[in-house]
């Protein structure tokens, strides 16, 4: 639209050019100019008002245009919800009209004396590029010719305040142009904003002095400080934020976001002088498929932070789990395939950052070439070049590709080029990554099949000591998928989940960088039998295969293990493994969840759970591979996974395990392990008369003394001597090797104490992940619950003595826990998205004493309770139970009899306990939502 004069000016003062919005190369709206903004009908109707209140009328004009045209931006959006850019730009083109219109306003209507010096009104940052999602901030810089006059600043404060009773977020400064080559000089933040100023309105020629200061003398030369600042932002920003893979990504600041794409635009403006990235492939950075990448990437972007600000109503810039769900569905997901819509959008939000770090390196690479990116003056004295096969090159200290047409004649050299840059420890240029990246054709079956390709991917894997790093980078440029397509549906994977902290792929390289790490003995002391595992010997072509497509089959509507397994026999030849070998694969596959399902769902006290595990793993060499691969999964699942609870589980299972698979099954006896309980108890008693021993190990049955280690033997034995009769007897032990602390109980048995024990470690917000309650012969109850805080650590000694005291109250009755836990237990706004269906099984089989009471479902704080008390009140004997947490979910096992010591057998008796069970998940629920 052109610039338009207004009508009459005051007088002695030079007449204001204005100009509404739209730069030449904006792009089109989502609706009509005069749809968004009616500029003509809104200036008569401000026009029209007249009297004292006229402010108030005319900001309430203003208001009206200004949430209709929202409601429009907001319908059409929702009707095209990937046009980014001209959404964008109509939120852009709707603050330029209400700026203008409110300095018209105020100058004509509002100020009695309108300054003699006109004044220019620049957008400058985002807004002065022209991109704004719906709450950005309105960044205005009011220019002056010379020191701001007292008129002038009248007006600026008039029209600051008709903004900010528009409710604009703005952030404003008064500066001539001296003052902004200055300070732009100065400060790096105010020269990136005025690096992309546009004028809005006033006087239009000042703003035209403005542009040519800046390019005289601020915006010449190689800009190599700003370049490095914006490079030193960029990192210390990446550093905040963590990692391109983190579940719960920031759009904006996040890595792999928009400020990665800003950054790199700001640097090329200042370099190149370019207006738009399309000018970025004439210069030669950026070939055109990389300019489509970078467009495709920046509108996905700009079209997830208009939703999220639209959903949220305010500057939202963080993708929680729960914005997640909702901006997929804005943006039209839809499940498929087994996987849910918001995990479909977050893969793509993902392959999207993914694509903008590939973008980010191949410009860095182009400021080396022009020598604008310094490197550290002590690498460049004291670095050696390492020497490189024929056909490669040292640039800037990576691996680059002598002449890609001699690269290409040998399609084997695109795996060739991860070998040699692992043996020389270089990083490779990015002109050979983007070499490879456009010749992913040449990887065909009779490519995957040859055995120079199946040599060089598998000493990738076993031979050069940092497997992660080649994986990576094959992952990254589509090397691995094109190599092995089956992973390509897992590249970026999201699984949604509070439990996994990275994609499918990321998570896969994460478990092989674990097991790298194990092998060079750097976990000996964290790991001592996975890494004694490993200085014995295993076959490594399986272990590490079997950790590549251990998750493979994942994001299908068929069972991950199953189906991975299927696909691991088709994977594994192709990779040179021999038949036995593929075997072995597929076993691991199938079953690379069962150890860590045995260990942390199952009583591994109880021989029945060794016994089974046993029979399925059927030999030493298998229960290696196994223990280790399981190692390094928990381990990938995220940087907090693994803990001490977890490491001493999984060793008691292998030790157990390994035992009786050496000595045989008989090794699991039940009388012979308590029979050397009850030896070890003596011996860490000495001090005891035999009478009191004798006493002791008369007054427990039998799965007592196979239920717990010695070391809560001897503090029930003495909680027991020095018990008086109806007292409840508490001692607190921070087992720290344990990363839990173990809370025993001991009191007169009567029904219900286990679910009263889980409601008041529920009121002091312990997390309970074992718990065992046993009787005595003369009639106590001895129950041991091993807690976590809030962080699944152990209870810090300090805060023991509250959590007594908290506990006691509870046990008295002076606080009731069904009561207190409606104010409590409360899922979070940001978890209330997560789908986690209940399923409740029955096992009679997984014990030989008791019936295995299975509940898979939601977590909350007082789930443990509500289920305790369900069953108490049918009248069930709760013996143990096992609790694994798995972010929002949450396996509860109980080993249980009836009120008469027998299993449940009956089927209308589990169902009849399986509805109660519901029932009380369905009222926990119903209270944690209110």
């Amino acid at each position: 639209m052109k610039a338009r004069r207004r009508p009459s000016a005051a007088p002695g003062s030079e007449p204001f050019v204005t100009q509404t919005a739209l730069p030449p190369s904006a792009p089109a709206l989502l609706a009509a100019p005069e749809e968004i903004f009616d500029s003509v009908g809104i200036a008569a109707r401000i026009a029209a008002v007249t009297g004292k209140d006229a402010r108030a009328a005319i900001l309430d004009i203003l208001r009206h245009a200004q949430r209709d045209a929202r409601a429009l931006i907001a319908e059409r959006f929702a009707q095209s919800p990937f046009d980014a850019r001209a959404m964008t730009g109509a939120y852009s083109y709707l603050t330029d009209c209400l700026v203008q219109t409110v300095l018209e306003t105020a100058r004509d209507r509002l100020v009695k004396a309108p300054p003699e010096s006109p004044f220019s009104v620049i957008a400058v940052g985002g807004y002065g590029r022209g991109e704004m999602a719906p709450f950005s901030d309105v960044d205005l810089l009011f220019l002056t010719p010379s020191r701001i006059t007292p008129e002038a600043e009248t007006l600026i404060e008039a029209m600051l305040y008709m903004l900010w009773d528009l409710k604009l977020k703005v952030g404003h400064s008064s500066r001539t142009i001296r003052d902004c080559v200055k300070l732009g000089a100065e400060d790096f933040t105010i020269q990136t904003s005025l690096l992309e100023y546009r004028f809005i309105c006033g006087d239009a020629a000042l703003a035209q002095d403005l542009g040519t200061a800046l390019r005289a003398d601020l915006f010449s030369g190689t800009g190599r400080d700003f370049i490095e600042a914006k490079l030193a932002e960029r990192d210390n920003r990446h550093l905040r934020q963590g990692q391109r893979y983190v579940v719960e990504p920031n759009v904006k600041e996040g890595k792999g976001g928009l400020r990665d794409l800003q950054s790199l635009f700001w640097i090329a403006k200042h370099i190149h002088k370019v207006h738009h990235t399309v000018e970025l492939v004439t210069e030669g950075v950026f070939r055109p498929e990389e300019y489509e990448t970078f467009t495709a990437a920046e509108n996905f972007l700009w079209a997830t932070r208009g939703h999220l600000h639209l959903l949220t109503g305010r500057a939202t810039e963080q993708l929680t789990f729960d914005m997640q769900v909702q901006v997929a569905e804005a943006m039209g997901y839809q499940d498929r395939g087994g996987r849910r819509a918001v995990e479909v959008f977050m893969q793509a939000y993902f392959r999207h950052a993914t694509a903008v770090g590939d973008l980010t390196r191949i410009f860095l690479t182009k400021l080396e070439d022009m020598h604008v990116k310094s490197e550290p003056l002590l690498e460049r004295i004291f670095r050696r070049k390492p020497r490189i096969k024929p056909g490669y090159l040292v640039v800037h200290n990576r691996i680059a590709i002598e002449d890609d047409a001699d690269f290409l004649a040998d399609p084997m050299n695109l795996l060739r080029l991860f070998e040699e840059a692992l043996r020389t420890g270089m990083l490779i240029h990015p002109d050979a990554m983007r070499t490879i990246k456009a010749n992913l054709h040449l990887i065909d079956d009779q490519f995957r099949t040859a055995p120079e390709a199946q040599r060089i991917f598998l000493d990738l894997l076993l031979k050069h000591g940092n497997p992660e790093r080649a994986l990576r980078r094959m992952n990254e440029l589509g090397v691995l998928a094109a190599f092995i397509p089956e992973f390509e549906p897992i590249v970026a994977m999201m699984q949604f989940n509070m439990y996994h902290s990275y994609t499918v792929d990321e998570h896969t390289i994460q478990t092989i960088a674990n097991l790298a790490r194990i092998e060079k003995g750097e976990l000996e002391e964290e790991l001592p039998v996975a890494s004694s595992i490993l200085a014995r010997g295993v076959n490594r072509r399986v272990l590490y295969v079997a950790l590549l497509l251990h998750d493979i089959g994942k994001g299908r509507e068929e069972d991950h293990s199953i189906l991975g397994a299927q696909i691991a026999r088709k994977v594994a030849p192709r990779l040179g493994l021999r038949q036995d070998e593929v075997d072995t694969v597929e076993w691991l596959v199938r079953y690379h969840l069962l150890m860590s399902d045995m260990a942390q769902k199952r009583d591994i006290a109880d021989p029945r759970t060794v016994r089974d595990f046993a029979k399925a793993v059927r030999e030493v060499k298998r229960l290696d591979l196994l223990c280790v691969l399981t190692v390094c999964d928990i381990r990938g699942v995220g940087p907090d996974t693994w803990n001490n609870w977890k490491a001493v589980l999984i060793r008691a299972l292998y030790r157990q395990t390994d035992r009786a698979l050496e000595e045989g099954m008989e090794a699991l006896n039940r009388s012979n392990r308590g029979a050397e309980a009850k030896q070890a108890l003596r011996a860490a008693l000495p001090d005891w008369p035999k009478k009191a021993l004798r006493a002791e190990t008369a007054r427990h049955y039998d799965p007592y003394w196979q239920g717990l280690h010695v070391t809560a033997h001897v503090a029930f034995a003495k909680m027991l001597r020095d018990q008086n009769k109806d007292e409840i007897v508490i001692d607190l032990f921070p087992d720290e090797d344990r990363d839990a602390t173990r809370a025993c109980f001991v009191m007169p048995d009567h029904p219900g104490i286990f679910a009263r024990l889980a409601g008041a470690l529920a009121l002091v917000g312990a997390n309970v992940v074992d718990a065992r309650s046993y009787t005595t012969k003369d009639g106590y109850v001895t129950d041991a619950f091993w807690i976590q805080d809030a962080e699944d650590n152990a209870y810090e000694a300090s805060k023991l003595p509250r959590l007594r005291q908290m506990i006691e109250r509870t046990l008295r009755g002076e606080v009731i826990a069904r009561d207190a836990l409606k104010s409590r237990d409360k899922v979070k706004k940001r978890e209330k998205a997560f789908r986690v269906p209940t399923s409740i099984s029955f096992d009679n089989d997984g014990s030989e004493i008791y019936t295995i009471i299975e509940v898979d479902t939601r977590d909350r704080p007082g789930l443990l309770y509500d289920l305790a008390r369900a069953l108490a009140d049918s009248n069930v004997y709760i013996a143990n139970a096992v609790i694994a947490t798995y972010g929002e979910q949450v396996v509860d096992t109980f080993y249980v009899k009836d009120m008469f010591g027998l299993k449940y057998h009956s089927e209308s008796k589990q169902r009849t306990l399986e509805k109660r069970l519901r029932a009380a998940i369905a009222q926990g629920v119903e209270r944690a939502e209110d």
